[in-house]
């Protein structure tokens, strides 16, 4: 392969693909299309049905071969985002890497450590600080930190907001999440529906 591009990869270990991965997975192709990086589903398997919504977003690449197939050769570019490891990212490691892989699901809560099947395959590690994220906050925060060489001390973050399911009623997500301009959490479109419709259900019935 000679596209040497950066490239976001989710690992999706999972047998299937729920309506919140979906979501999360679709925000991720559109941002990483629009700002000129690949995005890579790997470890797909053949049987797995992408939803239609999904399959037609652009930017979206889904491979049933493995990441460590794809990017066989070139390792040591392969930079795994593991809340386990001892070093944060930072973005010098923008320069010396050029993908970027996530251990599909990271949105857990509590953390399920599915991390470490990619952390036995022998990649450098970096952390995104202490917190969990959603996948696609993740992939969002580690975006500014290599492309857009923000600092992770520096992007604003808020810590388990609460959704507004109705006048009754909020659920705090149990995340971090990156907020924009109005200091609103940034999640992916229909999320906050999905969350509200599925109210009655805790947030790990979601996945």
């Amino acid at each position: 392969m000679t596209d040497h591009k950066t490239a976001f990869v989710v690992e999706h270990l999972d047998p299937e693909l729920g309506p919140w991965s979906a979501l999360e997975y679709a925000c991720i192709s559109r941002e990483s299309h629009a700002r000129g990086v690949r995005f890579l589903l790997s470890s797909v398997p053949a049987s797995l049905q992408m939803p239609a919504d999904l399959a037609a977003t652009q930017g979206l690449e889904v491979e049933q071969r493995s990441v460590e197939e794809i990017f066989a050769d070139r390792k040591d570019k392969v930079c795994l985002l593991d809340p386990a490891a001892e070093v944060e990212l930072s973005p010098a490691d923008g320069d010396h890497f050029e993908v970027f892989l996530f251990g599909g699901i990271l949105g857990d809560d509590p953390p399920r450590d599915r991390t470490s099947e990619l952390r036995k395959k022998g990649y450098t590690g970096r952390r995104l600080g202490p917190k969990q994220m959603t996948t696609d906050t993740a992939v969002r925060v580690t975006r500014m930190v290599v492309q857009e060489k923000v600092p992770l001390e520096q992007i604003p973050y808020v810590d388990y907001p609460e959704l507004l399911i109705n006048e009754h009623e909020r659920t705090e997500m149990p995340f971090r999440y990156v907020t924009d301009s109005t200091g609103k959490p940034i999640m992916p479109d229909g999320m906050a529906d999905l969350i509200k419709q599925d109210a009655d259900k805790g947030v790990d019935d979601l996945f």
